[in-house]
C-alpha cells in the first residue's frame, strides 16, 4: 500500500464504474429501440385505420345493390345505402382528406359539412365483374367482397 491507495480497491471501483456505465448504455439504447418499435407501430394502425373504417361502413351495409361508385366534381365517390332509409353513406376525397357524407341519396355533395376519416392523397374505388371492390388510399389497397355480390350471383 502506497499513500494509502488500495490497487484493488481502485480496480473494484473502476470495474463497477464500468459495469455501471455498459448497463445504463444498455437501458438507453433499449429504450430507444423501444420507443421506435412503438412510433412505428401506431404509424401502421394509424395507416391501416382509414381503410379499416371503409371496409367496417361497407360490411355494416352489405345488401344488394348498397354499395356503388360516381363520379363527381371531388372525384371518385364510394356510395353506402343505408338499407331502406333514402339516406346513403358518401367516402370521397376533398382538401388532402377522405371524408364521409351521411345524407339523403338525391342530396348533393357537402364537403364543408363532411366528417374526416383521415389523410389521404388519394382515393379510388374499382369494382370488378364478380363484385369484388378494390379501395385504394394512401395506406395501401383493401379489398371487399361482399356478401350480397355472392347472392346476386347466378
Amino acid at each position: 500500500m502506497q499513500n494509502g491507495k488500495n490497487p484493488i480497491l481502485l480496480l473494484s471501483i473502476g470495474l463497477a464504474a464500468l459495469f455501471l456505465l455498459g448497463f445504463l448504455l444498455l437501458v438507453t439504447f433499449g429504450a430507444r429501440s423501444y420507443r421506435d418499435v412503438v412510433d412505428s407501430q401506431y404509424g401502421n394502425m394509424d395507416a391501416r385505420g382509414l381503410n379499416a373504417y371503409i371496409a367496417a361502413s361497407v360490411k355494416a351495409n352489405d345488401s344488394r345493390g348498397a354499395v356503388s361508385t360516381e363520379d363527381s366534381a371531388f372525384g371518385q365517390v364510394l356510395v353506402v345505402a343505408d338499407g331502406e332509409s333514402g339516406y346513403t353513406l358518401r367516402f370521397y376525397l376533398y382538401d388532402g382528406q377522405l371524408v364521409e357524407d351521411f345524407a339523403r341519396a338525391d342530396a348533393a355533395l357537402m364537403p364543408e359539412d363532411a366528417q374526416p376519416v383521415g389523410p389521404t392523397g388519394c382515393f379510388s374505388v374499382e369494382r370488378s365483374e364478380n363484385g369484388l371492390f378494390t379501395v385504394i388510399t394512401d395506406a395501401g389497397r383493401t379489398l371487399l367482397c361482399l356478401r350480397s355480390a355472392e347472392e346476386a350471383a347466378p
